[in-house]
């Protein structure tokens, strides 16, 4: 969450950069609730003052065996006014907080203007997009005529936008996880954690997922708490250091989890109903750093390069764009899309994001750092998918297809996959 001191200061530019993502940002009540609170605490600090006063005044006129009705009036009102005031400070600091958590993160400067990807800047392509010889066939067809794939009874369980995979699908799917949390714990110094899918409204917050994205969530409830399914491991990991103090020393933190995800989608029906690009539950693998505040920027091109080395091992041709102002998420400062090559669309199409969100869910998470000399620190948090199951199963079985139906897995995968091609009746080859 934003100071709101510092959105104020000219020197910061807030209101300015807050434009170049599409946010037009209401200094004037922003102003108004800043200075009425302001002036509210002043008068309450001068009312306890009186009534610290008057509770003496009332005393000493008692010792003296004077009449203190009309004293004791007085300080019966002073409390009355006290009372008035703190109620009034309790109504204006939730009035605010109200508008500060909806006020997004501001941009960097370094981001190109636009808010649609036409508006990125390509930052690098690495691979070469397979051409083939045949027509090639797109993920659903290739999964549904091998029998790895079940849209159909997934819809039956479910209802749309869901998935069932089978057999070496399954064993696809779960070596995919397996293989990108070995690349990460193994070779990037993540620390690989196990978390709840169901969160608090409190811990939704403290990412930004709340109050803005309050529709595209499933909420629950165990009893009598109300609970929310994660929509991205970012959610818990992030906050497992909610309210604490972090040792300077010991950043940067690397953290990652293999989770499932939820997602209504609201708002998007229409676009991607076929196939795996856009469920309403899907598995990915998620990457945070928690690292000192000078250091994100520098922080974010690591992250970027764990999640783009799962790709270059699989052979995954992909390019990394970096998004203009206006189509950045809500909590982010900086993003990377890494999009991978899907053959049947004949185009780029996002398999990641890596986001710089500053010290922007590190304020709303009430994370702050300190060093062994006392002094406090900012903390910052990143994140990027590293990588979505789903998704890159789309890649792997399109960009690997084979004229007969078949496909081939990569070979850095057939020591998690047992087999080294899926045949079109879904057998495989073992290796």
């Amino acid at each position: 969450m934003h100071d709101a001191r510092l959105l104020l200061d000219p020197g910061t530019d807030a209101a300015a950069k807050l434009r170049r993502r599409g946010y037009v940002l209401d200094t004037d009540r922003l102003g108004k609730l800043v200075s009425r609170r302001s002036e509210v605490i002043s008068e309450g600090d001068q009312a306890r003052a009186q009534s610290k006063k008057a509770a003496a005044d009332v005393q000493a006129a008692a010792r003296r065996g004077e009449d203190i009705a009309e004293l004791r009036e007085q300080a019966r009102q002073l409390k009355v006014r006290i009372g008035e005031l703190e109620d009034e400070h309790r109504r204006i600091e939730a009035e605010l907080t109200e508008f500060l958590l909806a006020v997004p993160n501001l941009p960097l400067d370094e981001l190109p203007d636009g808010a649609t990807e036409e508006f990125a800047e390509q930052i690098r392509a690495w691979g070469t997009p397979p051409e083939f010889d045949f027509t090639p066939l797109d993920h659903v067809d290739l999964g549904e005529r091998s029998g790895i794939l079940d849209l159909n009874r997934a819809t039956k369980l479910s209802g749309p936008r869901f998935a069932v995979f089978k057999g070496a699908g399954a064993r696809l799917e779960r070596a995919l996880a397996a293989f990108f949390l070995d690349i990460h714990t193994r070779e990037h110094g993540y620390t690989e954690f196990s978390l709840p899918a169901l969160v608090t409204r409190q811990t939704m917050t403290g990412t930004g997922q709340l109050p803005k994205f309050e529709e595209d969530l499933f909420r629950t409830g165990v009893a009598d708490r109300e609970l929310f399914l994660i929509p991205t491991a970012e959610v818990p990991l992030v906050n497992l250091h909610a309210d604490e103090i972090l040792p300077l020393e010991e950043l940067p933190l690397r953290y990652t989890a293999h989770t499932p995800c939820f997602r209504s989608e609201a708002g998007s029906y229409g676009r991607d109903t076929r196939g795996l690009i856009r469920q309403h539950e899907f598995s990915k693998v998620e990457l945070v750093q928690l690292v000192a505040a000078e250091k994100s920027r520098e922080a974010l091109e690591e992250i970027l390069s764990h999640a783009e080395a799962p790709l270059r091992r699989l052979g995954l041709a992909y390019r990394v764009i970096k998004l203009p102002a206006g189509d950045i998420g809500f909590s982010a400062q900086i993003t990377y899309d890494i999009e991978v090559w899907i053959p049947s669309q004949q185009t780029y199409r996002e398999i990641s994001s890596a986001s710089d969100t500053g010290t922007f869910q590190t304020r709303r998470a009430n994370i702050r750092g300190k060093g062994k000399d006392g002094k406090r620190g900012a903390v910052a948090a990143l994140n990027a998918s590293g990588l979505p199951i789903g998704r890159t199963l789309v890649a792997l079985v399109e960009q690997n297809q084979r004229a007969d139906g078949s496909i081939g897995v990569p070979e850095a995968l057939v020591p998690y996959t047992g087999f080294t091609e899926i045949k079109p009746d879904g057998s495989v080859t073992l290796a």
